[in-house]
């Protein structure tokens, strides 16, 4: 039996683990899908040498960029994204294991996007500086759009504080991604602290959260009459690409 897994801490919200094993039951595939809930990074090979049918991994939060350093390559988009989700293992009858990383945030994220997308959506504010962050950044770049960077404190030039979300800036800025845990189950009454009442209809508000469904950051967004998403439609076509690249 082929295993396949994710590896994050902690994993109580795990999507993935239910997906694929559904998949396998109804599509008569014989593998299993496991949660590997490490408090460290430095179990992540011990992961790999214990399970020798591990075939692939997802990667989630906080390990998107930490587990980098034990990859022996990177695909293109992913060395610029600097972040990984999906990793491959090849298991050569002779020789060592090898780790290939992927990100399939930016394909499931584009594909999500794209029909909500108006001329008048030329360039965005990403909430948040993480590993899924990046891989919206190469995203919207990819689709035309020029983005922003929100964190709470200031960290680098071009990236903007939530106190220097102007009138100005969110009038310009008409599309904002949520890349933030803030308004996850079980604290969705939390919320990214960015200024709500300066939202209009031309904004397109987009969360990567999908627990709850609508996010108070989206009821805030709809309240202003924006047009709003949540991350599941991206997180299913995701876990599509991420089986893609395993079977490749």
């Amino acid at each position: 039996m082929e295993k396949y897994g994710l590896i994050g801490y902690p994993l109580r919200h795990s999507f993935s683990v239910n997906f694929f094993n559904e998949k396998f039951r109804s599509e008569n595939i014989d593998a299993e899908y496991v949660n590997f809930e490490i408090p460290s990074i430095n179990e992540f090979m011990k992961v790999i040498s214990e399970n020798l049918n591990l075939q692939g991994l997802n990667v989630t939060i906080p390990y998107k960029e930490q587990v980098i350093r034990f990859l022996d390559e990177l695909d293109h988009d992913t060395t610029k994204i600097g972040a990984v989700n999906v990793i491959k293992i090849i298991r050569p009858k002779k020789g060592r294991v090898k780790l290939v990383g992927f990100n399939s945030d930016i394909i499931g994220f584009t594909q999500s996007i794209q029909p909500l997308l108006r001329p008048h959506h030329q360039k965005a504010l990403i909430l948040g500086t993480g590993g899924s962050s990046k891989a919206i950044y190469h995203g919207l770049d990819n689709l035309g759009i020029k983005s922003t960077f929100v964190s709470r404190t200031h960290k680098a030039d071009g990236v903007l504080t939530y106190e220097e979300l102007t009138p100005e800036v969110m009038e310009e800025h008409t599309v904002i991604v949520n890349c933030t845990p803030v308004g996850m189950y079980p604290k969705e009454n939390f919320c990214p602290n960015i200024p709500y009442e300066l939202i209009t209809p031309k904004h397109l508000l987009y969360d990567l959260l999908y627990n709850p469904d609508i996010t108070l950051f989206m009821k805030k967004g709809e309240a202003r009459g924006a047009e709003v998403k949540n991350g599941l439609e991206m997180l299913l076509l995701q876990a599509f690409a991420a089986w893609e690249i395993w079977h490749r």
